[in-house]
């Protein structure tokens, strides 16, 4: 199995905004624990020069037309595509997972660029709206950039949201100032070299690695808007800090995500497609599926072939698509995962599947884990595991998952599996979810990038993709221009009469259209 080389990390790691006396941390293989290459470690300081020197440059971009802005990120797509193979190469040396998942990853990337690249000319075109009073005002709204957006990345998805988030505030005119995990910091670095080489001023985009008690506080301290991916305990505690400086905040937090299988679905592609649902990335997913409700007159039958399924599945590390799931990230989420199955366990729960690491295959590997009979007393009852563990819950009918599906704090992803898609656009219909899958489970929710994505509940704040995802980096502004009069009386008008005048104007404003 080859490892990337080690001078391509060498390489990114010298685009990182930080000053060249700093400290340097070691990123390690996943799959191995073998040394990729150093980073320098971010203070305080290094996120304000940067961000002074992304803000001088963010005047002359905002100042070019966004259809000028656009044929950037047009040209970034076109290297993404290009460059495909070596990104997923370093998705995966940082991260452990499945070849495919990186590339599903990169698909995310290249599908968010072409989106926003497209729609930010129209988006952003000022538009008239109706006045006050017809003729008498012309009234126009335009978005102005907030200035400069930081970003805080997580580690799952490393490239993807990180500069991907990124994508969109720079087409809106904004610069920013992203922090990539610390344990993942190539991936955003690769692709923000790419934006550089795609004719992105330098100091508009400014990657500072480091910890997130360092510099994620002073991106926050300094930053005109923000952009957070993680758990929901941290979205908390950003949300608050952005609030009491009265910054905008949007954030895609956790998810314990149910996928409800309805009797006359086809439990042969169910099965099949709820692997990937639950163990994508191995499980470290905010939209993966970790609660499985199946009415109970099919139940056995499908849980004999979603367990067939998961034992056929590929553990392993490759650099190519001979696996099919990959290894955890960590040391930390690896106890987690063990955690939450021993609990469950120590607590009545049976293990269908898996339920074991496996150090044969690398330090961070765990089997895909299948329980059944989990209570809300054990840990990963109502807790987001985020690694490879599932429980399957027979209910008497559809209603029933419903109402349990629904019975959590988290609403971030739904999957939906009937016997026609009209009952499964029904079932989608009822969910407390930001997105919901029909006869799919997370894939085509997240690919859809005209639609809006995100949580209810503690699973988010705002919106990434569609409309929202660009517009949330923008100021909207309204200018009115008063024609011909203002509102003063005219000569020789009396105060009451001019006022009766425009009470009666006012009245008759509801025949118009659009009022």
């Amino acid at each position: 199995m080859p490892t990337p080389e080690g001078a391509v990390f060498d390489r990114l790691s010298a685009l990182a905004a930080i000053a060249e006396t700093r400290p340097t941390k070691t990123i390690t293989e996943t799959f191995t624990g073998a040394r990729l290459g150093t980073v320098p470690v971010g203070t305080a300081e290094d996120v304000t020069a940067a961000a002074a020197r992304a803000r001088t440059a963010q005047a002359g971009w905002a100042e070019r037309t966004p259809a000028e802005r656009a044929a950037v990120l047009e040209r970034f797509r076109a290297l993404v595509v290009e460059h495909r193979d070596s990104l997923m190469d370093v998705i995966q040396a940082e991260t452990g997972k499945a070849r495919w998942a990186a590339q599903e990853e990169i698909m995310g990337l290249i599908f968010a660029a072409r989106y926003f690249a497209r729609v930010t000319p129209d988006l952003l075109r000022p538009r008239r709206v109706p006045g006050a009073f017809p003729v008498l005002n012309r009234t126009e709204v335009s978005h102005r950039p907030k200035g400069v957006v930081g970003v805080i990345a997580p580690w799952n998805y490393p490239m993807l949201l990180s500069i991907g988030d990124a994508i969109p505030a720079l087409l809106a005119g904004n610069a920013a100032v992203v922090k990539p995990d610390s344990q993942t910091p190539f991936s955003a670095l690769a692709a923000a070299d790419l934006l550089y080489k795609a004719g992105l001023p330098r100091d508009l985009l400014a990657v500072v690695t480091g910890p997130g008690t360092v510099v994620g506080t002073a991106i926050v301290d300094i930053c005109d808007y923000l952009m957070f991916t993680g758990s929901s305990a941290t979205g908390r505690t950003l949300a608050e800090q952005c609030g009491r400086r009265l910054i905008g905040f949007s954030a895609e937090l956790g998810g314990k995500n149910p996928m409800i299988v309805a009797r006359g679905a086809n439990l042969n592609k169910v099965a099949k497609a709820a692997v990937r649902a639950c163990f994508s990335n191995a499980g470290q997913l905010c939209i993966s599926i970790e609660r499985l409700y199946v009415e109970r007159s099919v139940a056995a039958e499908f849980t004999e072939k979603f367990l067939a399924a998961v034992r056929a599945a590929k553990l392993g590390a490759a650099y190519d698509y001979s696996t099919d799931i990959g290894s955890l990230i960590s040391q930390s989420q690896l106890e987690t995962v063990s955690k939450h199955v021993a609990d469950a366990t120590s607590k009545g729960a049976k293990v269908l599947a898996g339920g074991k690491a496996r150090p044969d295959l690398g330090p961070l590997f765990f089997e895909p884990t299948v329980l059944s009979e989990v209570t809300d007393e054990m840990e990963c009852g109502r807790n987001e595991t985020f690694g490879p563990l599932v429980s399957i819950y027979p209910v008497d009918n559809v209603e029933e998952a419903i109402r349990l599906a629904n019975d959590t704090e988290y609403g971030l992803n739904a999957s939906v599996w009937a016997a026609t898609k009209a009952e499964g656009e029904r079932i989608a219909g009822q969910l407390h979810a930001g997105t919901v899958c029909v006869d799919e489970g997370y894939a085509p929710a997240w690919g859809s990038t005209a639609a809006p994505m995100g949580g209810m509940g503690i699973s988010g704040v705002g919106r990434r993709h569609g409309a929202d995802g660009l517009l949330k980096f923008t100021e909207p502004q309204t200018i009115v221009v008063t024609r011909f009069m203002n509102l003063d009386a005219p000569p020789l008008v009396s105060q009451q009469r001019w006022q009766r005048f425009l009470m009666t104007v006012t009245r008759s404003l509801r025949l118009l259209p659009g009022r």
